[in-house]
Order: structure tokens, then C-alpha cells, then sequence
């Protein structure tokens, strides 16, 4: 089964289909003595894929008991709608932030659009399909969550988005992480270790929030961490060295570059995809330099976009505080 990985304590990574090559986007299903909880959507057209992989593992719709967002990009809650209306007896659980979106999607859908355009919005999130309130409940910090024999607790997890959060699992002694522990693609690992790079997407990048976070998770000694691009990284301490030392080299990067507008965020682009050609020679990734940036090409477009509007906030609270 390429399309899924199995791993040994009760958690399977699914290839969501999403974008333009595979494993490039996981929803997690963790599965405890007969009940599941989902963790992530992506998109509407990745729904008969995740069914589909339900069945073969001899799950019933019924038996999922928890969908779980960990924020509201589209990539990771699109298709929150349509796998409740499928999912009949499982409960929405996302951080309060995030309901009046999932109530009302069109708020979700505009400002995707103002971000990406509506052709790309389209192409990739299809129609958004809102959730009934009733089957939402409001994430809390530390909030518990039964599964089977299991606990999940749930963290509020801000810097890459206010309304993120991470789920911890007892069993497994991991994190589910969305993006808040950053992406980590095995094309990329070297001899079998694994690679880590920031997720500074837009709108809402905050880097002492986002340092906290990890800060916060790595206190849990976890074993691993599961994550939304792509899957299970075990070498945890380390990665987060790393991801501690690229988030300050991206500060740097947005701070690093002139002009306005475009202009700037070529040089941003600029200044991150220099980043990555040093990486490739720290990390040796067998990959080259060229394949590796290909790699990376919408992570980096991405990270430039969320960098640019963080410096945008940054100027407007200095303005205010001038003022």
C-alpha cells in the first residue's frame, strides 16, 4: 500500500493526494481498540481516498469518533465539511478560533482567494461545505480526548497560525504536529536521517510564538513527532536544533531584504532558496542542490509570502507605537 504508511503503534499516515506528487501531504488516523480519531482533512478531493483507505483497513464510517484540525489552512481543514457529512457519529474538534469558518466557510474561502488567487483556490480546495455548530467542540489548552484505551490532549500550538494546535498521544508517547514542528520530506533524508525546514506560511507567522511551541512540545521528551508533510521523524532532539537555528536564519532572510512588494519577496525567495543550498551541502542530502529546491519550490514560495506579511505586522506595530 505506497498510498499509506502502517506504523507500530496505532497510527497510519495517508497520503491525502494533495498537490502536485505524492507524500507530500499526510492525514493521520489513530486507531484504538476498534475507534478512530482523524487528525486533518486536507481537501475535498482527498475524502474517497481517505474512505476508501478506511474500508481496507476494516474501519466503518461510525467507528470514527474524533476529526481532529490542527488550523484552518486549507490544506489541512478543506475538507472538513465533507468528511463530517460521511463521518456520521464523529465530533469536530478545532481551536475556537476556527468555528465561525467552519460554520461559515465563505469567510475561509475569501480569504484564501485574497491569498492565492480564485483560480488557484479553486483548483485545489474545490467548494468548501460548512459544518453544523452542534458537531463542533472548542479545543481547549490541555483538553483530554478519549480514544478506545488512549488519551489525547490537545495544546494550543501558535506561530504558524493562532488557531493551531498539536495533539499529544499517550500510547504512542508522540506529537501530531501539523505544521507547527515544521515539514520534513524523506526525499530529502541522508543515509537514513531525517530532515526538518521551517513552515512560515501565511497569515499568521509569529516567531517567538512559533519557538515557544516547539519549545513547549520538546519538554514532553516525545519519541517522535507525526507530521502533516510528511509522516513520522523519530529523531526529535536534533530536529529541533535544527528547526531552532532555520527559523532564526529566516528572521534574518526577511529582515536581510529591500524594497516593496514584489521586489521584496524575490528577495526573500532569494534569500531562502540560498538557504537551502547550505543546507543541502550541511545536511549532504543526495538529492543536489537543483532536485532539492525543486523540491521545496511551493514550501519556499510559501515561507517568502508568510515572511513578508510578518515584517508588514512588524511595521505597523512600530507605527502604532510611534504614533
Amino acid at each position: 500500500m505506497q498510498d499509506i504508511v502502517v506504523y507500530d503503534d496505532g497510527v497510519v499516515a495517508v497520503d491525502s493526494g494533495y498537490g502536485d506528487r505524492s507524500r507530500l501531504a499526510a492525514v493521520h488516523l489513530v486507531v484504538d481498540n476498534g475507534r478512530v480519531a482523524v487528525i486533518d482533512t486536507a481537501t475535498n478531493a482527498s475524502l474517497p481516498h481517505i474512505l476508501a483507505v478506511l474500508a481496507r483497513l476494516n474501519i466503518p464510517p461510525e467507528a470514527v469518533d474524533w476529526v481532529i484540525l490542527t488550523h484552518l489552512h486549507l490544506d489541512h481543514a478543506g475538507g472538513a465539511g465533507s468528511m463530517m457529512c460521511a463521518l456520521p457519529r464523529a465530533q469536530l474538534v478545532a481551536h475556537p478560533l476556527g468555528r465561525r469558518y467552519l460554520v461559515e466557510p465563505t469567510l475561509l474561502w475569501e480569504r484564501s482567494v485574497e491569498l492565492y488567487g480564485a483560480e488557484r483556490t479553486f483548483r485545489f480546495y474545490g467548494c468548501l461545505i460548512p459544518v453544523d455548530g452542534s458537531r463542533i467542540v472548542d479545543a481547549w489548552d490541555g483538553q483530554e480526548l478519549s480514544l478506545g484505551e488512549r488519551t489525547l490532549r490537545l495544546l494550543a500550538a501558535p506561530g504558524h497560525s493562532r488557531d493551531h494546535i498539536v495533539v499529544w498521544d499517550e500510547v504512542a508517547q508522540a506529537f501530531f504536529t501539523g505544521d507547527a514542528f515544521g515539514v520534513s520530506y524523506r526525499e530529502l533524508d541522508a543515509d537514513g536521517r531525517e530532515f526538518i525546514f521551517p513552515s512560515t506560511s501565511p497569515h499568521q507567522f509569529e516567531p517567538d510564538d512559533m519557538l515557544a511551541t516547539i519549545e513547549r512540545m520538546l519538554a514532553f521528551c516525545p519519541q517522535a513527532m507525526y507530521l502533516s508533510r510528511f509522516g513520522r521523524v523519530r529523531e526529535v532532539a536534533r530536529l529541533g536544533v535544527d528547526l531552532y537555528r532555520l527559523i532564526h536564519a529566516h528572521i534574518a532572510v526577511a529582515q536581510a531584504a529591500r524594497g516593496e512588494g514584489v521586489a521584496r519577496h524575490v528577495d526573500i525567495l532569494s534569500g531562502l532558496e540560498q538557504l537551502v543550498r547550505e543546507e543541502c551541502v550541511r545536511q549532504q542530502w543526495g538529492l543536489g542542490e537543483e532536485a532539492a529546491l525543486e523540491l521545496l519550490r511551493l514550501d519556499l514560495a510559501f515561507n517568502a509570502q508568510g515572511l513578508g506579511m510578518w515584517l508588514d505586522d512588524c511595521q505597523r506595530s512600530q507605527s502604532a507605537v510611534a504614533a
